[in-house]
């Protein structure tokens, strides 16, 4: 199994910008896609982005696209979640996935601890 560590979270105004980080750990990390998931108080986890093995492609929410990207390094096992134009409604605990595909949480087999992100209007 995988072993990711988030950080990178913190408090932000709104509009502002932060990026989270996520190391990982425990298999060869250009063996598997990435992804970022985020999970508000009283809701449910939800996706928001993933990363192929190589990087090439990507994959956002609907609601995200153009203020949140994700990308990867594979020489130093990390991948990354910038996050600009940051709103209220971001705040959430951000968790990174590894080893898995898609929207569904259940889909993926490696998560980290989060990291809190709290924007404040």
């Amino acid at each position: 199994q995988v072993q990711l560590v988030e950080s990178g979270g913190g408090l932000v105004q709104a509009g502002g910008s932060l990026r989270l980080s996520c190391a990982a750990s425990g298999r060869t990390f250009s063996n598997y896609a990435m992804a970022w998931f985020r999970e508000a108080p009283g809701s449910e986890r939800e996706f928001v982005a993933t990363v192929s093995w190589s990087g090439s492609s990507t994959y956002y929410a609907d609601s995200l696209k153009g203020r949140f990207t994700i990308s990867r390094d594979n020489a130093k096992n990390t991948v990354y979640l910038q996050m600009n134009s940051l709103k209220p409604e971001d705040t959430a605990l951000y968790y990174c996935a590894a080893e898995g595909a898609g929207r569904r949480t259940t889909n993926w087999g490696s998560w980290g601890q989060g990291t809190q992100v709290t924007v404040s209007s």
